[in-house]
């Protein structure tokens, strides 16, 4: 299994791809995995170097103590990419992924080559607490079962639940292997997380998707974010809820692609 020891944390990795190719980083959401990039990771990793880990208090990496903030998570991925000899890379993410990698881009510019914010969030509003607090609810007292139950409704667009309904409630038994107090810690972290007065810091090239059907963190947030960078282009999902890499791969596969070929000769 491969691992590095970082900031006195041990981080679970993958690299899939050619070793000399353009490097996409791919952030986790919150209750993902890097197994959660199964669509995703054959196909990009034909054109380029596709690097998965958990952070830490996910799945495969250490569950430290908390408080976690989105900037221990970013300082975390430059001290791997540093342990991997990566000295730049196409930083992306999906929902909790895409905001560390949004701060990851704040701090580290220098690393960052271009950016990919996947159905992300620059700040927490109170209808975004809101919506999310039923998964901190859930953490808390510890209840997989609520968890899970609480977040399809959330997560996937109504056509995706219908299609899929077995199959979605069927995940019990790995939402009962999640950590919850890093869970807890997480959503802690998100909770206090508010970036959109430092986004116009963002020089380089950004690339903002959304579902069109994300119910948590759809279209207006994106629009405030590309309000914000001046090198931002955006791409809504028609009939995409929140878990776009999972209902409609082959559209973000398509994305991805064609972004890192995009920008793969600049520096």
């Amino acid at each position: 299994m491969p691992t590095a020891h970082v900031n006195d944390i041990t981080l679970y990795y993958e690299l899939h791809g050619p070793e000399d190719g353009e490097v996409l980083v791919l952030s986790n959401g919150i209750m993902m995995s890097t197994a959660s990039w199964a669509f995703q990771t054959p196909a990009l990793s034909k054109h380029m170097r596709v690097l998965l880990y958990d952070c830490r208090g996910m799945w495969q990496s250490d569950h430290p103590g908390g408080p976690f903030s989105m900037e221990q998570h970013a300082d975390d991925l430059a001290a791997l990419l540093e342990h991997l000899g990566i000295a730049q890379a196409h930083i992306g993410g999906i929902s909790y992924g895409s905001e560390v990698s949004m701060v990851f881009a704040l701090r580290y510019p220098e690393k960052t080559k271009t950016l990919v914010v996947i159905d992300g969030v620059s700040e927490v509003d109170p209808i975004l607490r809101a919506t999310t607090m039923p998964w901190l609810l859930a953490a808390e007292k510890g209840d997989a079962e609520l968890l899970l139950k609480s977040s399809i409704g959330l997560n996937y667009s109504a056509e995706f639940i219908q299609a899929n309904e077995a199959l979605l409630y069927a995940a019990l038994p790995k939402f009962a292997m999640l950590n919850m107090t890093s869970m807890v810690n997480m959503m802690k972290a998100f909770e206090s997380y508010a970036i959109t007065d430092k986004l116009s810091a963002i020089k380089c090239p950004v690339l903002l998707v959304a579902g069109q059907e994300d119910a948590i963190k759809g279209p207006k947030y994106l629009k405030i974010m590309a309000e914000q960078i001046k090198q931002a282009e955006s791409a809504l999902v028609p009939g995409a809820g929140h878990a776009l890499c999972l209902e409609k791969p082959g559209i973000l596969n398509t994305l991805l692609i064609g972004w890192v070929l995009k920008h793969g000769g600049e520096n």
